[in-house]
């Protein structure tokens, strides 16, 4: 089991595939390090409606399997495949943006003195 947190970037419809299989994919941005990534996962049968209630740019929690599988094509080539397959997903009150320079500026008090007269403090030295 992993967990993910993240954005909500796109959501998609729910798919169906046949009568027995249908799913529903969505992005994650994850901006936890220094070049943010866009996470593909999936919802498969039940669990697509995991997405009903959060909306596009929703900061979220997902936790997930990693599925892999190999297939062999008509012409004997077998390649493999990998699926994050989402089994929880959850609202979180805080998103893993990157401040902007606008956040990370320093706030400046008009009311504070800028200069401390010599005697006016308790400090020992």
């Amino acid at each position: 089991m992993y967990t993910l947190n993240g954005i909500l970037k796109v959501k998609n419809e729910t798919q169906v595939i046949s009568d027995k299989f249908q799913k529903r994919e969505f992005v994650v941005t994850d901006a936890s390090s220094q070049y943010p990534q866009d996470i593909l996962f999936q919802l498969t049968q039940e669990r697509t409606a995991l997405l009903d209630n959060i909306s596009v740019n929703d900061p979220i929690s997902v936790s997930f399997n990693l599925r892999g599988r190999e297939w062999t094509s008509p012409q004997g080539e077998v390649k493999y495949f990998n699926s994050l397959d989402a089994w929880k997903i959850e609202k979180t009150g805080a998103s893993n943006t990157a401040p902007t320079p606008a956040d990370m500026e320093p706030v400046k008090n008009e009311n504070v003195a800028t200069e401390i007269e010599e005697g006016d403090d308790d400090l020992p030295f």
